[in-house]
């Protein structure tokens, strides 16, 4: 089993929507029995809290389910389980190496990095822009999907 785990601030908004829109790619592409996903925060602000209404408003615009996304903080063992540990924004990607004691740490990479415009995605809870997020983890998660299936020979 392949695991990626998408992580941002809070893990209300960009992972826990990164996290649905992927999990719904997959089993649209028949791939759910190779390849888990999960998402965290770097923060402990949000540990057991439901994704923000904007995210589950998104999801549920596009028919893509919410259901069992809870908040947690991402964890040194997650460096462990999970061979791709995407990050958000610069920040993310900042605290990710502190928590994994590694500037370079091989499993990380900045979403939008895999796609033709790098940049941080957003975050909507201080943007208010749900539907930009939306758009930018969409593109970024189908990226990251090609990447998996090349690396892996899926």
């Amino acid at each position: 089993m392949i695991n990626v785990l998408f992580v941002c601030l809070g893990n209300i908004c960009r992972s826990p929507m990164a996290e649905a829109f992927f999990r719904n790619l997959l089993e649209k592409e028949n791939l759910s029995d190779k390849i888990s996903v999960d998402s965290a925060a770097t923060s402990s602000w949000e540990i057991g809290s439901p994704p923000h209404k904007g995210t589950i408003t998104i999801l549920k615009k596009y028919n893509i389910s919410s259901e069992g996304l809870i908040g947690r903080q991402i964890t040194k063992d997650d460096f462990e389980k999970f061979e791709y540990i995407i990050g958000m924004d610069d920040s993310n990607m900042k605290n990710l190496s502190e928590i994994a004691g590694n500037p370079s740490h091989p499993k990380l990479i900045r979403l939008l990095d895999l796609t033709n415009h790098p940049k941080d995605v957003p975050d909507p809870y201080y943007t208010g822009d749900f539907q930009e997020t939306y758009d930018l983890v969409s593109e970024g998660c189908m990226a990251l999907l090609e990447k998996i299936r090349k690396e892996h020979d899926l």
